[in-house]
This record gives C-alpha cells, sequence and structure tokens, in this order.
C-alpha cells in the first residue's frame, strides 16, 4: 500500500528522487527552482509559504509521487485570485486560511502540479492531498496553473476547476524577426517598428547574459531594478537576493538575464528563464522609465531570441491584454480547489462554472483581435 508522507522542506528530499519524477524540462516544478525559493529564503513560515510537500511512497519507501505543497496564511503572491471567497468565509463565521496551495511560488506558468512514476500514481497522490483540507483543518486546497496531466488527476478528486486566459507567443518557423512581422497587420508591423526604433535612437540595446557573464556589481544592479518595481508599488520583493544566488548556483543552465544597456551602463533587465522548448519571462525592473523599454526587454528581445534559438514558445508571464497587439495569442489556464465547507464548495463551483464561460467569451474575443488567421496552440 502506498502512503503519504509530508516534508517541512525540499532540502530534505534527494534532488535526483524528485527530479526523476519528472517528465518535462520546465524548470520551476524540478527540485532546483524549489530549493532555492526555501534556501534563498523567498519561502517559510516568516512570509505566509510554509512548506509541506507531499510524497507517495510504495512499501519498499521508494518515492512514486510528489507536489510541492505550501501551508498559506493569506493569499499574496498566487496570480489566481480569490479575496472574494476568504470575505465570503468570514461573512459566515469561518476562517479561509490557512488553506494549502499545490503550486509554484510567485510562478503563474502552466506545467505539472504532481509528479509520478504513472497515471496511477499521480490519481493516488491527488486523492490523498484532497483529503488533507479535511484532516488539517485547513479550509481548501488549491492547485494553480496546472497541466493536463494533473487536470485529469484532479478532476477525480471532485475538485471545481476555475478558467483563466494568459498570452503566449508561438515560433511559426520563422528566420528572423522581420519574418515574424511580415505575418501581422500593417499597422502592429509600424507600431512594433517604431517602438523598436525609439530604443535605437535612445541607444539602448539588449544583451542576453548567463549567471557566469555577471560580476558582483551588476548583480547589485540588476537586484536594485527588480526591487524597484515593488518598491513603486509600496511592497517588498518576493523573491531575496539569496534566492538568485542559489538558483544560479544550482540551475544556471536555465537562467537567462535580458540586460538593456544605454551605451554600456545598465538600464533594465527582464528575468527569465528556460525550459526545452520554451523561455519564460518571469520579472522585470529597470533604473528609471524609458518610452518602450519595457516592452523591448521583456517581449521583443525575447522574441528575437527564440527565433535565433529555434524555441517553440514565448510564455512571457500572466495577464496584459496588450500582448496581443505584440503577437502574442490567448491560451486557456486552469486552477482546481477543494473547499472542505460543502456549503461554500456549492457556491464556488457555481461560481467557477459561470465564470468560466465569461472566460471563454473573452478569450475568443481577444482571439478575433488576434493577428493570425488559425491559432498556434490552444486549450480547450
Amino acid at each position: 500500500m502506498a502512503r503519504l508522507v509530508q516534508v517541512d522542506s525540499i532540502l530534505d528530499i534527494p534532488a535526483a528522487s524528485w527530479d526523476a519524477l519528472c517528465a518535462t524540462g520546465q524548470p520551476f516544478v524540478r527540485h532546483g527552482f524549489l530549493a532555492a525559493l526555501e534556501a534563498g529564503n523567498s519561502v517559510g513560515e516568516s512570509n505566509g509559504w510554509i512548506p509541506a510537500h507531499c510524497l507517495l511512497e510504495n512499501d519498499d519507501g521508494q518515492i512514486v509521487a510528489a507536489a510541492p505543497l505550501y501551508e498559506k496564511h493569506h493569499s499574496y503572491g498566487e496570480f489566481v485570485f480569490d479575496f472574494a471567497w476568504a470575505n465570503a468565509y468570514a461573512q459566515v463565521g469561518l476562517d479561509y486560511y490557512p488553506k494549502l496551495l499545490n503550486a509554484i511560488p510567485f510562478t503563474p506558468v502552466c506545467g505539472p502540479r504532481i509528479l509520478g512514476v504513472d497515471t496511477a500514481a499521480r490519481r493516488a497522490l491527488a486523492q490523498a492531498m484532497a483529503a488533507l483540507p479535511g484532516e488539517h483543518g485547513a479550509s481548501s486546497l488549491h492547485s494553480l496553473f496546472v497541466d493536463n496531466d494533473a487536470a485529469h488527476a484532479l478532476r477525480e478528486t471532485g475538485a471545481c476547476a476555475r478558467r483563466g486566459c494568459q498570452y503566449r507567443w508561438y515560433n511559426r518557423g520563422y528566420t528572423d524577426f522581420e519574418a515574424f512581422l511580415s505575418q501581422l497587420s500593417s499597422k502592429r508591423r509600424k507600431e512594433i517598428r517604431r517602438e523598436r526604433k525609439r530604443m535605437h535612437d535612445a541607444s539602448v540595446h539588449v544583451r542576453v547574459l548567463r549567471p557566469d557573464e555577471i560580476d558582483d556589481d551588476l548583480w547589485d544592479t540588476l537586484y536594485a531594478f527588480y526591487g524597484r518595481t515593488y518598491a513603486i508599488r509600496g511592497q517588498a520583493p518576493y523573491l531575496t537576493r539569496a534566492f538568485f544566488n542559489e538558483l544560479c548556483a544550482r540551475i544556471p543552465d536555465r537562467v537567462r538575464f535580458f540586460v538593456a544597456y544605454h551605451r554600456e551602463r545598465p538600464v533594465g533587465m527582464a528575468f527569465m528563464m528556460l525550459g526545452d522548448d520554451t523561455l519564460y519571462g518571469r520579472h522585470w525592473g529597470c533604473e528609471t522609465d524609458y518610452h518602450s523599454l519595457h516592452f523591448e526587454t521583456c517581449y521583443y528581445a525575447g522574441i528575437e531570441y527564440c527565433i535565433q534559438n529555434g524555441l517553440a514558445c514565448f510564455d512571457a508571464g500572466a495577464q496584459g491584454e496588450h500582448k496581443i497587439r505584440r503577437g502574442f495569442e490567448p491560451v486557456a489556464t486552469w486552477s482546481y480547489h477543494v473547499i472542505a465547507d460543502q456549503r461554500l464548495a456549492t457556491a464556488i463551483d457555481d461560481f467557477c462554472v459561470r465564470e468560466a464561460q465569461m472566460m471563454k467569451s473573452f478569450e475568443h474575443e481577444q482571439r478575433e483581435r488576434s493577428n493570425f488567421a488559425e491559432p498556434a496552440h490552444s486549450d480547450s
């Protein structure tokens, strides 16, 4: 009989055992990324992200399935917004927190959330996790931005599905950036060329750097750019400087910094990561606001990098309807939710059904605004 084991740090799990369950090279669910978050103090009890990772072991003590799991005491850093649900709990005199979160902290990227040696192992772990809220006094279990394998397993637990929408760029075999532009309308081509020309005229260009190409002074500068993005909103950065140090020590081959220079002085950056065939844009920041700097650093340079390196997809981050005008396409995302209180579970399930219909209509409207006659990819 397989048994569920929970551990309070991924650092106590052998990296080889965890990564052996990953069927993808996507970096975020791999041991190195999750370990960097913990070792770098970006998650932990002090900031309301308490690791409680799940392992399914067989009779021989071998790990056959695993899932990142956190006990949460707030809803920040998730990008699937449930503050209204917390208010509903409060209105009926119940506590919404703590809740359980099966997700990658601060990372709204679709991917594996339940790892396993096979489908049966993933299903068994999903069933065991669905029982955790009732067993541990949590209000709910939330699996965010799941891939199809996890979705199938979670649906069998009776979890309600919540639909979202993101935007991704797909490589249609372009030979260069101009070949990509040729597929857009004349209006869109002119807009993009105008934005890129502003950067050229301002003597701003982007260099793509690996971690070993960044010295200590530049590290300080890049982290200051990242921190400024949060300071403008009156927040502390989610990720610590120590996290970046840990990440680049553990999986340096997956990390890229797109650094914008005004002549030879860095003025902005986008932090990105590599999967097997996808570039993931994660965070950005700048010294001061240059017109079109964000678009050049976070979108156009990434598209150019994908074309030059034969990558199939560019996932530039959550939200952003303006991405449609820059060659990105709408894609459905899915999250799954187990609500312990049956009264609220029924209400939330009804809300998710109605919201999904609205999101589907919204996605279709966005696709009609897209620059492409046929989508490169679509999730039902």
